[in-house]
């Protein structure tokens, strides 16, 4: 099976059963193959970094969110790259006839956003970790509302999760999977976009020095910040630019009052 590299040229995609060797999860890796057999034709790829993910043993991904198309891009890539992945999801998926079982079934893991079952998703994720899985999490907790798609500021469920175990957080920065499907709304696919979808994995970010610590906001905060400095220099790096000196903060942007 083939796919494109990033200069356009026909490239050998590895076979699943090569360079994946974690155990059990037959319901996932005929998902995959079939996710390759799609994207393959309709994308390019250029992949770099996949040095610093662990073979195997509990891991924690964190990615910045710039497209709905963010999960298979980054599904295949970590597939790909050896691992399982088990996305934290908004619980809403889980809702959807037919999806919801076979998102279940694989082992993804419903967050119910803004409720006070919230924490029921670091539980389980927790577990996840704890039985050796590489667990995906958006520390944006959405679609990124930077009008240039830089990262956002982050949320403090990566953070939890790190200072509860002793997993590493890896982060990956990706670009272009935003020319599938543009914006927060889910529409139909520019399939004939051609993108080029660009995955780096970075080395795990420095999070030693504070576990063991009381865990308080304080804390939480810095291990945040930690972890989107992080993604932001590697896609710093992926794009060649510069982000913004101050990360949007979704939560200081006031909502309009309906017109009356």
């Amino acid at each position: 099976m083939t796919g494109r590299d990033a200069d356009g040229g026909r490239t050998a995609v590895p076979r699943l059963d090569a360079v994946n060797h974690e155990p059990g999860d037959e319901m996932i890796r005929p998902l995959v193959k079939l996710l390759n057999v799609v994207l393959a034709p309709l994308s390019r790829r250029a992949w770099e970094g996949q040095e610093h993910l662990p073979p195997s043993g509990g891991v924690i991904v964190v990615a910045n969110h710039i497209s709905n198309a963010d999960p298979l891009a980054l599904g295949q890539f970590l597939a790909y790259s050896g691992r399982w992945p088990r996305f934290l999801a908004k619980s809403s998926l889980f809702a959807v006839p037919g999806l919801g079982r076979l998102l279940r079934r694989v082992g993804q893991i419903p967050v119910e956003r803004g409720s006070s079952r919230s924490v029921d998703a670091l539980v389980a994720a927790q577990e996840a970790l704890a039985e050796g899985r590489a667990v995906v999490v958006y520390p944006e907790g959405t679609i990124t509302r930077d009008p240039d798609l830089w990262p956002m500021r982050g949320h403090t469920g990566a953070a939890r999760l790190a200072l509860a175990t002793s997993c590493p957080v890896v982060p990956v920065a990706q670009w272009g999977a935003e020319e599938f499907l543009r914006g927060r709304k889910v529409g139909v696919p520019r399939v004939w976009a051609h993108p080029t979808l660009r995955m780096r994995v970075g080395a795990p970010v420095p999070l030693d020095d504070l576990r063991g610590r009381p865990v308080d906001a304080v804390l939480l905060a810095e291990a945040t910040e930690r972890i989107m400095a992080a993604l932001t220099s590697l896609l710093e790096d992926l794009r060649g630019e510069r982000a913004p000196a101050v990360r949007f903060d979704p939560r200081a942007v006031r909502t309009p009052e309906p017109r009356r």
